[in-house]
């Protein structure tokens, strides 16, 4: 039997940062992403944009953090723990999406997938007007790919998406606009029996469908589907095979979803067999 401070091999971990709000539920933001990140084998780190007073029933306060801050966190990372792919959730302002923006200007080579997050489930507005410009016009044509729902799309295009052939437009549209490759969710398209999402990378469109989960009601969808995406690239897989892992694992959290308290959580604790 080995003692138990011999030297032994070391298990290299990828990293992947996660930049975005903090949900004192646990559901969504920072804890979903980071608990993500632990469940598909990377190491996570953070930069905090903003706190919030949040539960599955609604968001109760916002308190931004500083520009200057969200600057230094992200510093503090890149100098001693670079990741390899990053995800960007709720940034809030057009100075703290500025201050990621100057952060990233030193590594062109980091895999980043953008989460356009505009509005919580529950309504409540999560970026401000003036920032949506910068977001569209200098934070998503840095992205590999941005992940916009239904809602966050028709920000985007401008126009409503009520149909499938709605979506495979709009992704090519916001492609075209923006430049990344883009993954359309239409989970919430109404009159479907499946979850279905488009991802198109400019020259390929490829189609991801799931069963849908009719009686379920998730908070941090989308956050742990980019964080999975995110995780993913870390680890080296190219964009489509990140999307096709990441699609199965959030189908599988909101398939077998937990209860906590009177609500329900994504299973991302103990994460499902991916190879089922």
């Amino acid at each position: 039997m080995n003692h138990p401070n011999a030297r032994a091999a070391r298990t290299r971990l990828a990293i992947a940062l996660t930049i975005a709000g903090s949900d004192s539920g646990g559901g969504a933001g920072i804890q979903a992403d980071l608990k993500t990140f632990a469940a598909l084998g990377v190491h996570g780190t953070s930069a905090v944009t903003c706190l919030t007073a949040q539960n599955p029933e609604g968001v109760f306060g916002i308190q931004p953090t500083t520009a200057r801050m969200v600057r230094d966190q992200l510093e503090a990372i890149f100098s001693t723990l670079p990741p390899t792919a990053a995800k960007t959730g709720m940034l809030y302002s057009a100075s703290i999406i500025r201050a990621v923006l100057q952060a990233l200007e030193d590594h062109p080579k980091l895999k980043l997938v953008v989460d356009p997050v505009m509005v919580a489930t529950s309504g409540a507005k999560l970026l401000k007007l003036e920032a949506i410009r910068i977001l569209c016009d200098q934070l998503i044509p840095r992205a590999l790919v941005v992940t916009p729902n239904l809602d966050e799309a028709e920000i985007l295009t401008g126009r409503k998406l009520k149909s499938l052939d709605d979506i495979r437009e709009a992704a090519r549209q916001i492609h075209a606009t923006h430049g990344c490759a883009v993954l359309l969710k239409g989970g919430h398209l109404a009159d479907r029996t499946t979850a279905t999402d488009i991802l198109f990378d400019g020259q390929r469109e490829t189609q991801f469908e799931a069963p849908y989960a009719r009686g379920v009601t998730t908070h941090g969808t989308g956050c742990t589907y980019s964080a999975a995406i995110a995780a993913e690239l870390a680890k080296g897989s190219p964009l489509l095979e990140a999307v096709e892992t990441s699609k199965w694992f959030i189908t599988q959290a909101i398939h077998t979803s937990q209860r906590i308290g009177r609500h329900t959580v994504l299973n991302t604790i103990q994460p499902p067999d991916l190879e089922d």
